[in-house]
């Protein structure tokens, strides 16, 4: 970015970088060349002269304040002119990552003041805020498909600076590369140490720690589906304990992992690793309580981080899933304390993970558990909805983050260091970015001790930072949100529904999912969706980053054509309506298969330019089953009426051969009569229903067959992947 540039919208910001402490010129030289609105300029102050209005920012390291402690005011020994046209701005910061969300804060302001407003001025550039959290943290999954360029990554690294969040974790299960083992990150885009080392100094330049997140027991089916590393398998996702061979790889591992970085934290998983023990442990060992397999093995690993000096943390879940021999949620999240068989290793911090829970009482409660376990000062982490979608769900994204930030502030019983998740379970197909508005609503939640934020002032933050229209992005998420899928918010567990995933993904031809929502107009809910996003969507030099919604427009505009097709065709079909199926058929349903390919292509260049190439192989099969199976409905459609019509006319001409017998071919008879005939429609069209058995009346099964609601009571509230959706038929 040129850095005479004038502002797209707001005023100007100006920074003398030369009077920038040394500590933050580089990362402010990072943010001002790629600031969304192209409105922060490093200028010296003789440039100034014909800028008619702008803010003047000076920096100042202030060991007075308190850790995680920042000031912003408007210097009142400047002179601002009669117009007050030229204001000085000084930022006073003990941590760099709260001079960067200073910053952050100022482009907010910015944004709402396009001229000299004295009042507003000193309402939005006079203030002091403190981090409740020693470190406030996003962990962002690569390891689903998605591997994020460098670039992807730098981008992030810039909106969490800005932001405030001042540790970062890239979660790597095999997507690493380890010398001498060659299947780590083997076609998955696994990252290079020259990669890890550059996206460190980026992170550091910007005060941000970055961590090394990985995977030592569970989840780790990528690697161990080769057969080099059988050896290594209890199960097929999961390491095999108490065998030194094991160790001697995660020490690799670890070793691999750590030493591009500065950090000394390592994350080293160790989650929902069920059936460990119970695979070629037994078979080898014999049986032992899984418990104590799962302790003996964190002691070894704790054992290789101690002696590279490494101080690590865990997901927390199997103690209180391997106690209560129950895996799954209900497991963590409904019981009490564990009874572990042996004691929980000293120095672990225990990272408790929780995206599902809306109320702070449940939050609070898990907490006193962790200490329970001997973990003094637990973790907590809160998630955006990313994971198995296609956009962040927003709306449940803030429940459960503001009642985790909640209870993790309170004086009594909350937490010093806190985590946001961003997950890409099921191919990654969510545009990460996605996440933004809930990485800043988590943010703000880490720089007040109130119970609410202003959330005025993240939406015009969000535009100063980001570069988009916050309440357009909270919108996108209505293409998970079917007309009946709000609840209310209890104590229980809750889900986001992934209704664009199940809608686009479900088999067009045989629209198994479709009693869940049979009685729903969505074709409405989509059109106003792709109506509202068109609008978002048209060019606004504030909004420059609204360009991403185009991912969940093309969505939208997919499912208003999909949804009640299969109803439609169906219906036409057994009531005898050959035209109007004919019209639907090369109307409609053509005009779906145009759709998905603008949206398979639009999505294939934005995987391309967010992440690295491989993972995406993934996804684009199952575009290509879409647009094949699209294909097959329209061919059986147009051979059955092509099919209907030869039989029709083979079957009338019988009758006349026939004196006195009658054949009953109503259906057809007065549906073709009222037509004038559809046998030109498509003739000399033959395929799979033109048979030998030609006397047999052509038919279209699958449209014949009466659904099943699979889900009788849940309607759109459905939270279900790939393989669930596509057919309802299960592989082998």
């Amino acid at each position: 970015m040129d850095t005479d540039m004038t502002t797209s919208g707001g005023l100007n910001l100006f920074i003398d970088l030369a009077n920038v402490p040394a500590e933050l010129q580089s990362g402010i030289t990072a943010l001002a060349n790629h600031a969304p609105q192209q409105n922060i300029s490093l200028r010296e102050n003789d440039d100034l002269q014909d800028v008619e209005f702008h803010w003047l920012l000076r920096f100042e390291r202030d060991f007075g304040l308190g850790e995680g402690e920042c000031s912003v005011m408007v210097d009142p020994n400047v002179d601002t002119g009669a117009d007050q046209k030229r204001i000085a701005i000084v930022v006073k910061y003990h941590r760099r990552i709260e001079a960067f969300r200073s910053l952050g804060r100022i482009l907010g302001a910015s944004r709402q003041i396009q001229g000299p407003d004295s009042e507003r001025i000193q309402s939005l550039l006079n203030y002091t805020e403190k981090s409740c959290y020693e470190n406030l943290a996003v962990m962002i999954d690569c390891s689903r498909g998605g591997v994020l360029k460098q670039a992807s990554v730098f981008n992030m690294l810039r909106n969490c600076a800005l932001m405030g969040i001042n540790m970062v974790q890239l979660y790597t299960e095999d997507t690493y590369q380890i010398e001498g083992e060659t299947f780590f990150g083997y076609l998955r885009g696994g990252y290079t140490r020259q990669e890890l080392i550059c996206i460190d100094d980026y992170a550091d330049a910007l005060g941000i720690e970055l961590v090394p997140c990985i995977q030592t027991l569970g989840h780790l089916g990528q690697i161990l589906q080769w057969p080099k590393y059988h050896i290594y398998r209890d199960t097929n996702e999961v390491l095999l304990g108490n065998w030194d061979e094991t160790y001697n790889l995660i020490e690799k591992m670890i070793t691999t992992i750590s030493s591009p970085l500065r950090s000394k934290k390592i994350h080293i998983g160790l989650d929902e690793a069920g059936g460990v023990g119970e695979g070629r442990y037994r078979q080898i060992f014999g049986y032992e309580d899984p418990t104590r397999v799962f302790l003996n093995h964190l002691r070894r690993v704790q054992d290789i981080c101690k002696n590279h000096g490494l101080q690590p943390m865990i997901w927390s879940d199997m103690l209180f899933t391997l106690a209560s021999k129950n895996n799954s949620l209900a497991g963590y999240y409904d019981g009490g304390t564990p009874q572990l068989t042996d004691h929980l290793p000293p120095d672990i911090d225990l990272v408790y993970w929780d995206y599902y829970h809306t109320s702070s009482t449940s939050y609070a409660t898990k907490i006193e558990q962790h200490r329970e376990l001997g973990c003094a000062n637990p973790w907590v982490a809160t998630a955006a909805w990313t994971w198995n979608r296609f956009w962040c769900a927003l709306p449940l994204t803030f429940a459960t983050i503001q009642a985790a930030c909640q209870a993790s502030k309170r004086k009594d019983g909350g937490v010093k260091n806190m985590m946001i998740t961003i997950w890409g379970d099921e191919g990654h197909e969510c545009d990460m970015f996605s996440a933004l508005p809930a990485m800043y609503y988590f943010a703000d939640h880490g720089y007040t001790q109130e119970n609410e934020i202003d959330l005025d002032r993240l939406k015009s933050c969000f535009e100063g930072v980001c570069g988009a229209n916050f309440d357009d992005w909270v919108y996108a998420s209505k293409i998970d949100q079917a007309p009946d899928s709000d609840q209310p918010f209890t104590m229980k567990t809750h889900f986001a529904p992934n209704t664009s995933k199940y809608l686009l993904w479900e088999d067009p031809f045989l629209a198994h999912i479709s009693p869940q929502y049979s009685q729903m107009n969505l074709e409405v809910h989509y059109e106003e969706v792709v109506k509202k996003l068109s609008k978002a969507l048209e060019y606004n030099e504030d909004y420059p980053q609204n360009c991403r919604l185009r991912m969940a427009h093309h969505i939208a505009t997919v499912l208003s054509l999909k949804c009640h097709l299969h109803a439609r065709l169906a219906q036409a079909y057994q009531l005898g309506q050959i035209q109007e199926l004919h019209d639907l058929c090369e109307g409609r349903l053509v005009d779906l298969q145009v759709a998905v390919d603008q949206l398979w292509k639009y999505h294939r260049s934005m995987w391309h330019k967010t992440n690295k190439p491989f993972g995406w192989e993934v996804v684009e099969l199952r575009y290509g089953g879409l647009r094949t199976r699209l294909s097959t409905m329209r061919e059986r459609i147009l051979e059955y009426i092509q099919a209907s019509a030869i039989w029709l006319d083979r079957v009338q001409k019988q009758q006349a051969q026939q004196d006195g017998s009658v054949v009953s071919v109503s259906g057809y008879a007065s549906s073709y009569e009222s037509q004038g005939g559809l046998a030109s429609i498509c003739a000399r069209r033959r395929g799979s229903f033109m048979g030998e058995d030609d006397d047999e009346r052509p038919s279209i099964p699958e449209f014949e067959t009466v659904r099943e609601a699979m889900y009788e009571y849940s309607g759109c509230n459905l939270l279900m992947d790939y393989a669930r959706v596509s057919t309802p038929s299960r592989p082998g």
